[in-house]
């Protein structure tokens, strides 16, 4: 019998109890996330793009990116949720089918154009999540970026507006990006009338604070990749010095 992972992924998104997923880079990284006891696992694009060897920004061939998502759901039980920044240019049904074939049953799509590093209209950014959605059915629970936060637009007003459009296109949970504060995020969870995902970071509500205010996904980005590898880096500095790096 099939698993619907996209079903077990989408009911995962409670507000007050929510999904929290250290974002991954490789099959190691995620296999060791599910051993941990996650639910889930989520791909970060800054991270799986640096491993490769690319910069984040759509820097990786899309080839490249959904091999390395293949890898990792090849190496997990558990549904796998892709990060794919705004779709590396593919067509909506393509990217969809491309998502299907790495056997991701999750995406992140993000509204800032990675041509020009601005914000896309936002109307321009609901078609989009519109055809993915038309695309995909219920086989893919789409997470909406919105980039207003990141990009220094820190009114809520324009968010709200945003995670208002993209529900209404599809998305499954908006992820105002970067917002930390605690009045902004109680106001999205109240007024979105969805699942909102919180990046977590230093300055970030604490993980328990963040389920208080109704939060339903907390991401990591790739900020454990980035710790784990100025780790490695310590490692490495040892033995050049002649040190034991055990």
């Amino acid at each position: 019998m099939t698993t619907d992972k996209a079903g077990v992924l989408r009911a995962l998104h409670v507000p007050g109890s929510p999904l929290v997923l250290p974002n991954i880079w490789d099959a190691a990284s995620a296999l060791a996330v599910q051993e941990a006891g996650f639910p889930a696992v989520a791909t970060g694009s800054a991270a799986v793009a640096r491993v490769l060897g690319y910069a984040d920004g759509e820097g990786t061939p899309v080839d490249e990116m959904m091999a390395a998502v293949s890898r990792i759901t090849r190496a997990v039980d558990v549904p796998v949720t892709a990060d794919v920044e705004r779709g590396y240019g593919l067509k909506p049904a393509e990217l969809v089918e491309r998502l299907a074939a790495a056997g991701a049953v999750g995406c992140n799509l993000e509204d800032t154009d990675p041509r020009t590093g601005e914000l896309l209209d936002a109307g321009v950014q609901a078609e989009f999540l519109a055809e993915v959605r038309a695309a995909a059915g219920q086989d893919l629970v789409i997470n909406a970026r919105i980039d207003t936060y990141l990009l220094g637009r820190t009114s809520t007003q324009e968010a709200l507006e945003r995670a208002r459009l993209y529900r209404e296109a599809g998305a499954d949970c908006v992820y105002p990006i970067t917002l930390a504060d605690e009045d902004g995020i109680r106001a999205l969870v109240a007024e979105v009338g969805g699942p909102v995902n919180i990046l977590f970071r230093p300055g970030t509500p604490s993980l328990g604070r963040l389920a208080e205010l109704g939060v339903a996904r907390i991401s990591f980005g790739g900020g454990l990749h980035k710790a784990a590898h100025a780790y490695a880096e310590s490692l490495f500095a040892k033995v050049r010095d002649g040190q034991s790096p055990y």
